[in-house]
């Protein structure tokens, strides 16, 4: 077993920082990392069900654009997948801008919540045999409002397996303060470390079975921030993690 440190958000948005401004490693080949990972992950867990159908809930942001890389590679592995945006369309820029036009191009439609009427918006749900949540990631201010808030009180009431990405949607990952309403996953997909609100009793019962997925973060970067970090990802890019007496501990 390998001791796996917590970081801090802020320790998190300065790994950001460096892998992109001194490392070169951009945005968007962390995001494919990530999106590639998820849809690992989701495929896996839905191995063995034929024609499977995965429901894709996308913030405008980064996390959003995540989930929309795990969706084209759903497709790609044959996966009957919907998207179902939080916010408008329009909203999304840089990167997840990039994906939805990558989307489109493939004749993928990336579906409004807003504009969808409650009948095919709930059919969406109930046809889905897994969901997964890239609705807001570790940047959570505060609880979950408009959209973003009903699409998370109606995968919850679905009663379908959710997979998120990074960390449940409205769980806030450095304080670990829970919001109502929040993300109740089967799964959750962390990225390059956990954070450090993770680790609390009621956060843990939000997660699901906690995985970790490499986004290439180099090992001088994480000592360049005080944290040495033993080769995790040698056999995997996703391990599982346990939480062995207050830490949390790789097997990979």
């Amino acid at each position: 077993m390998k001791s796996v440190p917590s970081v801090t958000t802020e320790q998190m948005r300065e790994v950001d920082r460096l892998m992109i401004e001194e490392y070169g490693i951009v945005l968007l080949q962390m995001m494919e990392n990530a999106g590639r990972s998820l849809a690992r992950l989701a495929a896996s867990l839905t191995a063995g069900t034929p024609g499977r159908s995965v429901l894709v809930l996308a913030g405008t942001g980064n996390n959003g654009g995540g989930g929309l890389v795990a969706a084209r590679h759903l497709i790609n592995m044959g996966s009957d997948v919907r998207i179902l945006l939080s916010g408008p369309l329009e909203e999304l820029v840089d990167v997840p801008a990039q994906q939805a036009s990558i989307l489109h191009s493939m004749g993928v439609e990336l579906l409004e919540a807003k504009a969808m009427a409650p009948e095919p918006l709930q059919r969406a749900f109930a046809e889905a045999d897994l969901i997964i949540d890239a609705l807001i990631g570790y940047s959570l201010a505060g609880a979950p409002r408009g959209q973003a808030a009903s699409l998370i009180e109606l995968a919850n009431a679905s009663g379908r397996p959710i997979v998120s990405l990074d960390v449940p949607s409205g769980v806030d990952a450095g304080s670990g303060k829970v919001y109502e309403p929040s993300i109740k996953a089967t799964a959750t997909m962390t990225l390059a470390l956990p954070k450090t609100g993770l680790g609390g009793s009621d956060v843990r019962a939000r997660l699901g079975d906690l995985y970790l997925a490499d986004l290439s973060v180099p090992p001088s970067l994480y000592r360049r921030l005080g944290l040495e970090v033993e080769p995790l990802f040698a056999e995997d890019a996703v391990v599982l993690l346990q939480w062995v007496n207050g830490g949390w501990m790789s097997s990979g």
